[in-house]
């Protein structure tokens, strides 16, 4: 009976510290930066001018339009310029589509102030030495590249850390840093949210470094930076009353929508990734630096 007492017990304990053990498994992962992807991926804007290194062609290219993974390509340098075996480069293109709309007052002005907007199309690495052309292999793809993208040398871009989620203020008080604006999304998006990559107009030149958070606001009744809206809804909405008297944009609270960590800067601008989305952001939003 003692026996049968004691493989029950056992029995009961190896099932206890397998269910732990199962637990322990599939305890949620803690995200504590972006992942590669999202840094190496979302795009840039920089006044910065090109080099003339292209990207002029491929492997089959009889019927390629496009390359990626594990695709051999060729640039237009070789021997004669220096470049090595294993040489890394990054390949971008600019971002010039044509079919974009103005979603807000001071969108197209600002853009052209911060510089070119590029596409991160992926990275590729040397494999083979020409007196005057290159052979690449495609070890990284963010999206296709194509014949004339800009070639690059490979620089790894610092991964910040995040903050802890908790800590955002959703009443956090005018931090009287440096103010600008969510000028547009990357893929040319105007309608963003959590995880969203956003480009904004403030960079080095205002003091800003990769890791920086920017917080993400708006005025209600100020209409040049939105979408058109009913006119003076802040205080009176037709056949849903109104308030004793007129208030503008600036005689109310404004409205904190969310923040973002910056993990790209150029001197007139930040690639900025959305960490926090309390409602849906748009290009034309106010940012500050926390």
């Amino acid at each position: 009976m003692r026996a049968k007492i004691a493989f029950l017990s056992l029995i009961l304990m190896l099932g206890a510290a397998a269910s732990s053990t199962q637990e322990i498994r599939t305890a949620p992962k803690v995200v504590t930066a972006p992942d590669y992807n999202t840094v190496n991926c979302s795009g840039f804007v920089t006044e910065q001018k090109m080099d003339d290194l292209r990207l002029i062609s491929g492997e089959q290219s009889n019927y390629k339009l496009t390359f990626t993974s594990g695709d051999y390509v060729f640039i237009n340098r070789g021997q004669d310029k220096g470049v090595r075996v294993g040489d890394r480069f990054s390949v971008v293109r600019p971002d010039d589509y044509a079919g974009d709309v103005t979603w807000f007052k001071w969108q197209e002005k600002l853009m052209k102030a911060m510089g070119t907007q590029y596409v991160d199309a992926g990275q590729v690495r040397v494999v083979n030495v020409q007196p005057k052309v290159s052979i690449a292999q495609v070890i990284f793809s963010c999206s296709y590249m194509q014949r004339g993208d800009i070639v690059v040398p490979y620089q790894e871009r610092a991964v910040p850390q995040y903050k802890e989620s908790a800590a955002f203020d959703h009443f956090a008080p005018v931090s009287g840093k440096p103010v600008a604006m969510v000028v547009a999304g990357k893929d040319h998006t105007d309608a963003l949210g959590k995880n969203s990559a956003v480009y904004v107009n403030l960079g080095t030149n205002q003091g800003v470094k990769v890791g920086d958070y920017f917080r993400i606001f708006r005025y209600q009744g100020s209409a040049a930076e939105t979408v058109p809206q009913t006119k003076d809804y802040q205080y009176m909405m037709y056949g849903f009353g109104s308030a004793p008297q007129r208030y503008s944009w600036n005689d109310l609270p404004r409205e904190i929508l969310g923040e973002g960590i910056v993990f790209n800067v150029s001197r007139n601008s930040s690639t900025m990734m959305i960490t926090v989305s309390s409602v849906q952001i748009y290009a034309g939003d106010y940012i500050e630096i926390e």
